[in-house]
């Protein structure tokens, strides 16, 4: 038999039931612009019936109920579109961190222009001309050290201004690691809060909510997949690894980079802290920062150093077989630093006391050849490059040039030109690999004899002949004295290249005449200045770029390019996550209009409840009171 008090309960469950679900509306309109928040609702549920199926139930009509309850409340979220947001938020944080670097990196090419490079070495093979015009008079001497001076100073600033960048991306990767760390700790501890609520049969929507927006900014950060499957152990992945575990939040630490061994320049490479392994991310904010770090700014520095030191070694060429008024012959017009002091170039590489590579930027033969000439001649040239060697093929009916453009068409990381003697001329380019150093030589092999016979650098052809830096000595095996070698600069050419000191102090020693058969030039004769301004229009830039304005024009399109690419890429990014955002919010998003609906009905069924208690008090008064005996 039901109790005689049954109403007023079942009125207190509605009360409280409702009294709750108008806490949620209020609770959801007080968030609805809190960030990463997610609308509740509230789910009723019948309470259970008095008597249960059973032989010893009441005989009644049926089930009594007994009013209503709040059975849980539930926060709208879709798991699915999480999981795309979180997979799509590590591109948007790519680009978005990427293009404000590559307008900077657009800042710093001011070419074409009157005050860039390009102008202010314009103006230097102008000096050079005016100089062949007038080689008896000082004053255009004095303008050729001036104009020097002034394009050096240009490059100088450039290449500040791209370390001042990378240093900058450096320092960015080194506050993101941070942040990321920070991130992941609190996902795990909150990850421990969220199990304590679960234990006691509550929802943690607030606590959820928290999760998912520190997930979703680890996700612009780094590309992560999350892992939710089991419900008390919500994970995190990147790169194929662990990064939270329930209540453990992998850190990730800084060491330092392993540098090329020209110049230890003190960068760092992110680690797992608890192993020590590298690890690479290929998306998110902290992916473009290694990458702007390590390749774009990089090979930008790079190609500015490849510039400035076939600039100046060209430069020097001429200028030392050249003669000053003051009859001075042999001298630089730019300074040049070798990184080692050994003549033969011998380095102790790996820092035992004993010399085990030959660091040698430029090699030349002894031969004189003809550009235009077959060589008749079959092999296969093997040269070093990124990741391994690049086999280079000549036949019989292949010119000298033929061969040259080969190499430099190549991809490795060596290439060749004809001297102003004819000579063939082998360099080092920067390297594309960080454990190798820039502008060496590592390795020379001819299973034909054009390098060795014929071009007269090699000693002999075949594997026995090959030259390789990683021995000390390796010049035994080439032809030829140490002049017709160059040790490798000091790195990052671009950073320290100044003009002769002594040519400032004495600018008589500025060559304006080459000699003949041993003899020092005429005073009147001008041929070592206009080869030197010859070099302005003739392809003496080698790889792919033929001349100086090759290497701008090429610079300032890659730069364009670039920003062109960050651009756009940032605009498809940000539209496609405002899409999947928008989606979101159509499901989780606060809908003030909806609130306010369902605190009205609330509102009406609160009121509802407390009217049914008011009915069952008056009845029970008349029950109690006003019965008579």
């Amino acid at each position: 038999m039901a109790s005689t008090f049954l109403g007023i309960e079942l009125g207190k469950r509605a009360v409280s039931a409702h009294e709750q679900a108008l806490n949620t509306t209020g609770h959801n309109l007080s968030n609805a612009s809190t960030e990463g928040y997610s609308r509740q609702r509230v789910e009723f549920s019948a309470f259970h019936p008095i008597y249960a199926p059973g032989l010893n139930r009441a005989e009644t009509p049926g089930q009594l109920g007994q009013g209503t309850v709040v059975e849980r409340i539930e926060r709208l979220r879709d798991q699915v579109l999480d999981k795309r947001i979180v997979a799509q938020a590590g591109g948007e944080g790519y680009w978005e961190t990427r293009d404000p670097y590559v307008r900077m990196l657009e800042q710093i090419y001011l070419e074409p222009g009157d005050t860039s490079i390009r102008g202010k070495m314009d103006a230097f093979w102008d000096a050079w001309q005016e100089l062949s015009l007038y080689p008896t008079d000082t004053a255009p001497r004095i303008s050729v050290i001036e104009r020097g001076k002034t394009l050096i100073d240009s490059i100088h600033d450039r290449y500040q201004s791209l370390k001042g960048l990378k240093d900058m991306a450096e320092e960015d990767i080194q506050l993101t690691v941070r942040r990321v760390n920070e991130l992941s700790q609190q996902i795990a501890g909150l990850n421990q809060d969220i199990q304590k609520v679960k234990a006691q049969g509550d929802n943690p929507n607030d606590l959820l909510d928290r999760r998912d927006l520190l997930v979703d900014k680890l996700s612009s950060i780094i590309d992560i997949t999350i892992d939710n499957r089991d419900p008390d152990e919500f994970m995190v992945h990147t790169a194929g690894m662990v990064v939270v575990q329930g209540r453990i939040g992998r850190q990730f630490a800084l060491e330092p980079a392993s540098a090329s061994d020209i110049e230890a320049e003190g960068y760092s490479r992110i680690v797992w802290a608890d192993t020590g392994e590298g690890i690479q991310f290929h998306n998110g904010s902290l992916a473009a920062l290694v990458d702007l770090r390590d390749t774009t700014i990089q090979s930008e520095i790079q190609s500015l150093d490849s510039m400035t030191m076939n600039f100046v070694d060209l430069v020097n060429e001429v200028h030392r077989a050249g003669y000053g008024i003051n009859g001075l012959t042999g001298q630089d017009f730019f300074t040049e630093h070798h990184f080692v002091t050994n003549v033969n170039g011998n380095y102790d590489r790996d820092g035992d006391g004993a010399f085990d590579a030959s660091y040698i930027f430029r090699i030349t033969g002894t031969n004189a050849l003809e550009n235009q000439a077959q060589v008749g001649l079959n092999g296969v040239i093997a040269l070093a490059s990124a990741g391994g060697e690049t086999q280079i093929p000549y036949y019989p009916t292949d010119t000298v040039g033929d061969i040259i453009s080969r190499i430099n068409n190549s991809g490795a990381e060596v290439v060749a030109r004809l001297n102003r003697e004819g000579r063939l001329s082998l360099k080092g380019t920067p390297s594309g690999e960080q454990d190798n150093p820039d502008f060496v030589i590592r390795h020379i092999e001819d299973s034909g004899r054009f390098l060795e016979g014929y071009a007269g650098i090699l000693n002999r052809s075949g594997p026995e002949g090959a030259y390789d830096w990683a021995r000390p000595d390796a010049v035994a095996s080439l032809r030829g004295s140490s002049a017709n070698f160059s040790t490798a600069p000091v790195a990052h050419p671009s950073g320290w290249i100044e003009v002769n000191p002594a040519l400032i102090k004495e600018p008589a020693s500025v060559a304006s005449g080459l000699g003949e058969n041993g003899k020092p030039a005429n005073p009147g004769n001008g041929d070592a200045a206009l080869a030197i301004a010859a070099i302005r229009n003739t392809e003496v830039m080698v790889g792919q770029l033929g001349t100086f304005d090759d290497y701008f024009a090429d610079a300032v399109g890659r730069i364009g390019l670039l920003g062109e690419q960050s651009n756009r890429a940032l605009e498809t990014q940000n539209l496609v996550m405002k899409q999947l955002k928008d989606m979101r919010d159509s499901v989780s998003g606060v809908n003030m209009d909806e609130e306010l609906a369902n605190m009205i009905k609330y509102q009406h069924g609160y009121a509802a409840a407390a009217r049914f208690i008011t009915t069952m008090n008056s009845l029970l008064d008349t029950l109690i009171n006003r019965m008579g005996v």
